[in-house]
């Protein structure tokens, strides 16, 4: 049953609670599946897995759900993005090492039609000068940087905000 949630054209399941349960895609970049392990003095000691957790566990909170999706390869991104158009509600990306030059994940984000928040646990402004360049940031609804596992809680926030969700 369509839902006046969704103003981009997608239907909505109802929820137990007769909430609208939208599906937020979220997706990583090359090398976070290393995350709890490298270079810790700049990503922290979580790994993967905690940060799909707590993004599942704060969606859920707002009665949402998390298809979650790592890759190294930025093809199996593209894939994960355009299979999104037809089932998820917003995206959630951190594009790694392709923020900076996967021309191919901006132009598949800017065929999604709802919002698309891009996170960061380090800021990538505050390093070095090539990695400055975000290729996803035109695209994007908005950005989210340096603030770690707190930076993905605030872009499950803007999502539900942006998709009309109560709190």
């Amino acid at each position: 049953m369509p839902s006046p949630l969704w103003s981009i054209g997608r239907t909505a399941r109802q929820a137990w609670h007769d909430r609208a349960v939208a599906l937020i895609a979220l997706l990583h970049g090359p090398n976070l599946n290393l995350l709890g392990h490298r270079e810790p003095h700049i990503y922290g000691s979580a790994t993967l897995a905690d940060y799909v957790a707590r993004v599942t566990a704060v969606a859920a909170d707002f009665g949402h759900s998390v298809d979650a999706v790592q890759s190294n390869h930025e093809g199996d991104l593209v894939d994960a993005i355009h299979r999104a158009r037809d089932t998820a509600a917003a995206i959630i990306i951190n594009p790694g090492a392709f923020t900076h030059y996967a021309w191919s994940l901006h132009d598949a984000l800017a065929a999604f039609s709802g919002p698309i928040i891009e996170v960061h646990i380090s800021n990538p402004n505050a390093r070095e000068p090539w990695r400055h360049t975000s290729v996803v940031a035109p695209v994007a609804t908005g950005s989210i940087m340096g603030l770690g596992m707190h930076g993905y809680e605030l872009a499950v926030a803007a999502v539900a905000q942006r998709l009309g969700t109560p709190s």
